[in-house]
């Protein structure tokens, strides 16, 4: 680390070739603290403060270094002239109408609901919420089955499986 930081820990390791980097204005420990609250096998790993060399405030999170579902992620307070876009978004695969049900409420607390599973927490980070059994639907090989759960999914906001699969069935 350079002198502009001071750290909670000297656990953090590079554990991945390729880390997402998201950028808050100065929510990013709060922001961990939320995603690492709703994901099963998180935990925020480290926490970099400015020091007085600046540019942030003394003693003020600079980065977060956090793990949701074994994935690293960094949350960088980097101030308020970027913002998120859903040209970026989060897919994240469940295994249960249960799982769906209940990342869709967590995760969009705050936030908004969109169409076809998407999400925008409260941070405004898009997220994907989808159903391993849709991807299963849509790569079927009888393309009309796949077809029919890809126009069903298309009329949803949180995507239903039974609905996918009675709309693939025809």
């Amino acid at each position: 680390m350079n002198a502009t930081t001071r750290r909670e820990t000297d656990m953090y390791e590079i554990s991945q070739k390729i880390t997402p980097n998201l950028w808050f204005d100065t929510q990013a420990e709060e922001a961990a603290e939320f995603y690492t609250g709703i994901f099963e096998n998180s935990r925020i790993v480290d926490v970099l403060r400015y020091s007085d060399a600046g540019p942030g405030e003394p003693g003020s999170v600079m980065v977060v270094v956090f793990e949701l579902a074994g994935q690293q992620f960094v949350g960088l307070n980097g101030g308020p002239q970027f913002k998120f876009t859903e040209a970026l978004s989060l897919e994240v695969h469940c295994d249960s109408q249960e799982e769906v049900d209940r990342l869709w409420q967590q995760l969009g607390e705050g936030g908004e609901h969109g169409p076809c599973g998407w999400l925008k927490d409260k941070y405004g980070l898009s997220w994907q919420i989808v159903p391993t059994r849709f991807l299963e639907l849509i790569t079927d090989p009888d393309q009309e089955k796949a077809a029919r759960a890809m126009r069903a999914m298309f009329g949803m906001g949180k995507l239903d499986i039974a609905a996918l699969e009675a709309a693939a069935k025809g």
